[in-house]
């Protein structure tokens, strides 16, 4: 069955990343934004929506930039209910269209996903998960631009 979709627990991978907005604190803006700015990255060179989930209403980041067509959301729990509430949520009604990826760190919420057909991760295996495909993707580019570079520099 194809990804159709990440599910991220944004706080938890945001704990799990101290080199992401280093100095600033876990729960500010400044994280938030710097990771929403990273899995946007990430989303645009695998191809796969993202979804980011955090805790509480009262805070809120910037709207992802560039986000088309909705393969990036960062969504904010209501009062009353958690991320983890969202997230299994969303992993259940996902489940008819094909596999989520659960990225948590929280093993009773990954026992419950897991429990019902849901793929997880933990945040240190996604961290490295997108620092391969980033960079792969940094690879390419620079093999594309050496490439670029030497024909242009050929006698035509």
């Amino acid at each position: 069955m194809a990804l159709v979709r990440i599910l991220v627990d944004g706080y938890s991978l945001l704990h799990n990343w101290p080199e992401l907005a280093a100095g600033a604190p876990r729960h500010s803006a400044a994280a938030r934004d710097a990771l929403v700015e990273m899995l946007g990255q990430y989303q645009d060179a695998c191809g796969t929506p993202v979804t980011i989930f955090f805790d509480g209403t009262g805070a809120r980041c910037s709207k992802p930039k560039n986000n088309s067509g909705g393969a990036l959301e960062v969504l904010f729990s209501s009062s009353g209910k958690t991320a983890d509430d969202l997230i299994e949520r969303a992993a259940h009604r996902f489940q008819p269209y094909g596999e989520v990826l659960v990225v948590t760190d929280d093993f009773a919420e990954r026992d419950t996903v897991s429990g019902f057909g849901g793929s997880v991760a933990s945040c240190a295996n996604f961290i490295r998960m997108i620092d391969q495909v980033l960079g792969d993707l940094q690879a390419d580019l620079n093999q594309y631009n050496r490439a670029a570079r030497m024909a242009f520099r050929r006698p035509h």
